[in-house]
């Protein structure tokens, strides 16, 4: 149980939803390589006394138990190990590494430290994939035959310039910011993929790496995945679709811009025809972050696996890993 405080690594947006999910447990110490954006983030926090530029200071402090990996692409795996082996639990963001190479020690430190590290997969929290989930594993889907995913947002002006279209930084493009959390969901419904093809295109955005990403998945005993990665949508989209031989769900929207989420559940009927319809409905706020965050700490206390998990991490990037050498040279 976090007993102590919590401490965050990479104050920008994301590390500012990480802090505003704590609840009761006390931010005490932040690290950003802008000192002012880490003072931002500090000062709606009166338990957050330590404000540091390096991370390396922070990690292995007394006063923490967890620390809340929100940085570039190139600081996670580097922060997370330098935290397992100071004995703490973590919280890293997805896709936790650039490739799975980087990840791999990653992991077993991990092990060998008996830490928990959970993985900011938090669309396996959204309620919509929550309810999904819990249809799909009452069986009524029957045997699973095949998903179908896509995520797409229409960038902003000047997003060509920011740290996602460098390589080096980020590690990849679209397919491995917003389509990581397709593979993601895609091995949760179906397994393992032992096939991966396709394609990582630049269609629009003038930069290194792709903004388009093209997957064709498929599991040992055939399962299909067929997703699509965007960040030339123009429009911010998310459809999740789950099919099985008995009845399908889809997932669309994450609310905000990505519109109100819902779940439609279609049951097939025994003559067929137009199936039995059901809708489910989440307006309102996005609570992933703080249902996630909760998540993790039931899994420190308990000494268990979380939803979403550094193995988790690991098969999803040697998905894309593959996909990339498919499709090499964008």
């Amino acid at each position: 149980m976090v007993s102590r405080g919590v401490a965050i690594i990479g104050c920008g947006l994301i590390g500012g939803k990480r802090a505003r999910a704590l609840g009761e447990h006390p931010l005490v110490a932040v690290a950003d390589t802008d000192i002012e954006r880490a003072k931002r983030l500090s000062a709606g926090f009166p338990t957050c006394k330590t404000i540091e530029s390096d991370w390396q200071k922070v990690v292995s402090r007394d006063d923490i138990d967890t620390v809340i990996v929100a940085t570039t692409n190139d600081v996670l795996a580097p922060a997370t190990l330098a935290a397992v082996r100071a004995e703490k639990h973590v919280l890293v963001e997805k896709p936790a590494a650039r490739n799975a190479a980087e990840l791999e020690p990653v992991v077993q430190a991990a092990r060998d430290a008996n830490v928990t590290v959970k993985v900011g997969f938090n669309h396996r929290f959204h309620p919509a994939i929550v309810k999904a989930r819990e249809i799909f594993e009452s069986g009524a889907l029957g045997p699973m035959m095949f998903v179908r995913g896509r995520y797409g947002q229409g960038g902003r002006l000047g997003m060509e310039k920011e740290w996602r279209g460098n390589p080096e930084i980020a590690g990849g493009g679209e397919m491995l910011d917003q389509g990581v959390h397709l593979v993601d969901l895609s091995r949760w419904f179906l397994g393992e993929f032992t096939h991966v093809a396709g394609s990582v295109e630049r269609y629009f955005w003038n930069w290194e790496v792709e903004d388009n990403g093209f997957c064709h998945l498929k599991t040992s005993t055939g399962q299909t995945a067929w997703l699509h990665a965007s960040c030339s949508e123009w429009k911010n989209l998310f459809s999740f679709e789950i099919y099985g031989n008995n009845a399908k769900l889809h997932i669309e929207g994450l609310g905000g811009s990505y519109g109100v989420e819902r779940l439609a559940y279609y049951k097939m009927l025994p003559q067929m025809g137009p199936p039995e319809t059901t809708i489910f409905e989440y307006p309102g706020e996005d609570r992933s972050w703080q249902i996630e965050w909760q998540h993790t700490l039931q899994c420190i206390r308990e000494k268990k696996q979380p939803i979403g998990n550094m193995d988790d991490a690991l098969q999803t990037l040697r998905v894309i890993d593959q996909l990339y050498n498919c499709s090499p040279g964008v």
